[in-house]
């Protein structure tokens, strides 16, 4: 059994299982967005438990698949994924904190198992990876900051619904800052601040991603430098004769 388990989520053969899993955890996270919309549902309660059964029985799967188990406690994307399911596990102690199972994308996103069924391959370490993981890192962060207004400022001057938290976010996040929407107090002011600097942040890094000169993971055997430029020949800190492989014409 753990065999089997460990080529499904770390092998690089199954193709069938890679693509289920990501489309599952793609509805997960449209879940997760519109979750806020929703709890008023008739059936949101139920979509939830099944939601807790699925995120539960494949991370049992993962932790007991897993070579090292050492090794993988160590990744932050595990204790992302525990945290995520203890909000829905024990939703009376930590409802507070439901905003973090958007964090699902981002763990999604820097998968290996998603890069591996995606592109096979293919993007891994380049531009389109980059690129993507930036545009993930801003999305992940627009909802969980609007998940952390909504929790917390509900009922302040403008701040109505789970519409008017994505949209204060959004425009502060921006820095346009109609003033239509107000966070009251220092804990508000705090919050506005971390999303003005976090946005401008993330922004930077995305227009890098998109504009900067790609560089390729080639460790040199001589200094151990990772990054190179794409057409390298020589190692650019000790001039050690290089032989990046290019996988163009593949």
């Amino acid at each position: 059994m753990r065999r089997w388990l460990n080529d499904l989520y770390y092998g690089h053969g199954q193709t069938r299982f890679g693509l289920a899993y990501v489309v599952v955890d793609l509805l997960i996270i449209a879940f997760f967005i519109v979750a806020p919309l929703a709890r008023d549902e008739p059936w949101f309660l139920a979509a939830d438990y099944a939601v807790a059964f699925l995120l539960s029985v494949d991370f049992a799967a993962r932790a007991y698949a897993t070579p090292g188990l050492r090794a993988w406690l160590r990744n932050p994307i595990v204790w992302v994924d525990a945290v995520i399911l203890l909000t829905m596990l024990a939703p009376q102690y930590f409802a507070n904190f439901g905003f973090l199972r958007v964090l699902r994308l981002w763990t999604l996103a820097n998968s290996p198992l998603f890069w591996r069924t995606v592109s096979r391959g293919r993007y891994r370490d380049t531009r389109v990876e980059e690129v993507t993981r930036a545009v993930v890192s801003l999305v992940t962060f627009v909802f969980v900051m609007t998940g952390i207004v909504y929790s917390n400022f509900l009922g302040s001057a403008g701040l109505a619904s789970y519409i008017d938290a994505l949209y204060f976010t959004v425009t502060t996040l921006t820095t346009t800052g109609y003033g239509d929407v107000l966070l009251p107090g220092a804990w508000g002011r705090i919050v506005s601040i971390v999303t003005m600097l976090a946005g401008i942040t993330l922004f930077i890094r995305l227009g890098q991603a998109i504009w900067r000169p790609h560089k390729v993971r080639f460790p040199c055997p001589a200094c151990g430098l990772l990054r190179h430029d794409v057409d390298a020949v020589h190692c650019k800190a000790c001039g050690t004769l290089l032989n990046i492989p290019n996988d163009e014409d593949a």
